[in-house]
């Protein structure tokens, strides 16, 4: 079974404004509302792709319960723990304006209902596949990641880290199947600025000696880079295509990466449907389809 966790998930309230006027009354000009949070991404396009998964973390009030609601309807499995006070966070996008963002806070995650979610956890065995994804919440300690990663070491689990600074560091020990951070993080984690694909390369081999299997690193414009855990190097500019929403790319790119090794256990394969996964939700108002996937992929099957 595959498993994402979102310890702060979101209802997303996306909207546009023509002539958005600073201290006046505003229209929309469309609106959007749907479930958010990096994991809850990565359960959406994996259902897309026709990939079933158990969405994990906590949710609060009457906003929690709309985006259990929608998951749901949508095909991702419930997961969530309850808390019994404050609100799942709205956040609210604003699309007309260069992707202004004002995000909510969301509520305080007790030790209690933490304690609940690492018992779930700790039902996980052989051949499940974890994603954790994102921030920890200001509430939680900030080495939750690595309290997990250690409570499931040795138990043959797959386990995905789309995080970054010291959260990423902190569970490299424990051999990590995938992470996935992008040249700004990793040129951070080292003090260097990583601009071109090859520069990524030596830096993604570091973290491999410190334990990561697989490093995939997103470049944005620049295209991706997989250093795999066999040895290989795979790398490709980005696919041509209008930006529409980087909102989620990211998140599409992992949960393409593993649907594709899932399905062929092949490393080049597992890197196409990551970009492809990525780009088509860039070139999209909302998460990719799969459709929109797939046509993606043709095009990097073809090298165009």
């Amino acid at each position: 079974m595959i498993y994402t966790v979102t310890f702060n998930p979101s209802l997303d309230y996306i909207v546009s404004v023509d002539n958005f006027r600073l201290g006046l009354t505003n229209r929309t000009d469309s609106e959007l509302l749907l479930p958010g949070g990096k994991g809850i991404n990565v359960s959406v396009v994996l259902m897309n792709l026709g990939i079933e998964s158990t969405a994990l973390g906590f949710v609060a009030g009457f906003t929690g319960e709309e985006v259990i609601r929608r998951l749901e309807q949508m095909g991702v499995k419930n997961g969530f723990i309850r808390l019994e006070e404050g609100f799942t966070r709205i956040n609210l996008k604003l699309k007309s304006i260069d992707g202004t963002e004002i995000n909510g806070q969301g509520p305080a995650i007790g030790e209690e209902p933490a304690g609940l979610l690492m018992k779930k956890l700790n039902t996980l065995g052989e051949g499940d596949v974890l994603f954790l994804s994102g921030s920890i919440p200001a509430s939680m300690p900030d080495d939750a990641y690595r309290k997990i990663m250690e409570m499931l070491d040795g138990k043959g689990i797959m386990t995905v880290v789309d995080a970054t600074g010291h959260l990423l560091m902190n569970v490299l020990e424990y051999r990590p199947f995938l992470i996935k951070p992008n040249n700004h993080e990793l040129g951070e984690i080292f003090e260097t600025e990583l601009k071109t694909r090859e520069s990524v390369i030596p830096y993604g081999r570091k973290l491999q000696e410190m334990g990561a299997r697989n490093v995939l690193v997103s470049m944005a414009g620049e295209g991706a880079v997989l250093i795999a855990a066999n040895g290989e190097v795979y790398d490709t500019p980005a696919p041509e295509g209008k930006l529409v929403n980087g909102v989620g790319a990211g998140d599409s790119m992992v949960a393409g990466f593993m649907a594709g090794y899932m399905e062929r256990h092949d490393y080049g394969h597992a890197f196409r449907m990551g970009v492809a996964a990525g780009s088509a939700s860039a070139f999209s108002e909302n998460l990719a389809t799969k459709q929109e996937i797939e046509a993606v992929y043709s095009k990097l099957e073809s090298g165009k």
